[in-house]
């Protein structure tokens, strides 16, 4: 009987399959690759905190690579310019740590060309910032506006693609890009994989099966996923207790099934574990220890998430 090559491919690993099963292994999973999240620091956890102080938590946070903020959130970026690009590249070298992606909502989707210049100098490949344009639209004129923005965006994203780094527009409230159908269409418009989606749940209903749904509609269009729930808010001071609700693993929303669709989509863009305190650009807690620590327990939910 003649066995055509696919044929006796397909055979094989199935012989293999049976071989590993028979082993005592289940044999699906045998054959497919782990799947573990790819964490990102955010500078502005730890307030105007000096990089010097920063730099050497990224590795203890289980995390290869910081996102940079400038000011209010964080002064992150106006240090990088003091420090100039040498000197802050030679921190990051001492440290073994990579330059994950510049946050940049001061400068706005139009205004990213420098500084997509220097996220190449520095070997960065992400930049976020928010989705400008009119608000309060629904239906047929939200879809048209965010076609629209997509558009303006053409210059940007030429340059995006030249300098080798990803612009990720984040779902932030009171913007364009805000609701679920305004993701959904900014992935179905893009014109390439230069943009993507930085996706905020806290700024989202805190449905679990919305969430996931959209993760999933994402693809490879999601770049960033802020592991960051909506909790009692940020927007007003309150105990620290009720304000760290935001954190992963504090607060009601439970990320199994967000996990599990962003393993499903096998994704490889940055997790970064947040939140943000009230007032803006101070540190979540005290000290940089307590910062950590309060990160790591995010983690460990996170992980546990995954493996549940």
């Amino acid at each position: 009987m003649a066995v055509t090559r696919r044929g006796f491919l397909s055979s094989s690993v199935a012989a293999s399959c049976g071989l590993l099963a028979g082993n005592g292994f289940p044999a699906v999973e045998a054959l497919k690759p782990g799947f573990s999240l790819k964490y990102l620091l955010g500078s502005c956890m730890y307030g105007y905190m000096d990089l010097a102080v920063i730099v050497p938590e990224v590795a203890k946070t289980g995390a290869t690579a910081l996102d940079i903020w400038p000011k209010v959130h964080g002064n992150q970026r106006e240090q990088l310019d003091e420090l100039g690009e040498e000197r802050f590249a030679a921190l990051l070298k001492q440290h073994n740590v990579q330059l994950g992606c510049i946050t940049q909502y001061k400068l706005g989707p139009f205004k990213l060309q420098d500084e997509l210049r220097l996220a190449a100098r520095l070997g960065c490949h992400t930049m976020v910032t928010g989705g400008d344009g009119p608000k309060g639209l629904t239906g047929d004129a939200l879809k048209a506006a965010v076609k629209s923005f997509v558009e303006k965006l053409k210059p940007t994203l030429d340059v995006a693609a030249e300098t080798g780094v990803t612009v990720a527009i984040e779902n932030h409230g009171n913007s364009l890009i805000e609701s679920p159908d305004s993701l959904k269409w900014l992935v179905d418009f893009r014109p390439s994989k230069r943009l993507g989606v930085a996706l905020a749940p806290y700024h989202l209903p805190q449905d679990e099966r919305l969430l996931a749904g959209l993760i999933r509609s994402f693809g490879d269009g999601l770049a960033v996923f802020y592991a960051w729930q909506h909790g009692n808010g940020c927007m007003t001071k309150m105990p620290k207790e009720q304000e760290l609700l935001q954190m992963p693993g504090r607060g009601t929303l439970d990320f199994k099934p967000l996990l599990a669709a962003l393993r499903e989509i096998r994704f490889n863009g940055w997790t970064e574990i947040f939140m943000h305190p009230t007032p803006r650009g101070v540190p979540i807690l005290d000290t940089a220890d307590a910062i950590t620590a309060e990160i790591n327990r995010s983690r460990a939910y996170l992980d546990a998430c995954l493996k549940g």
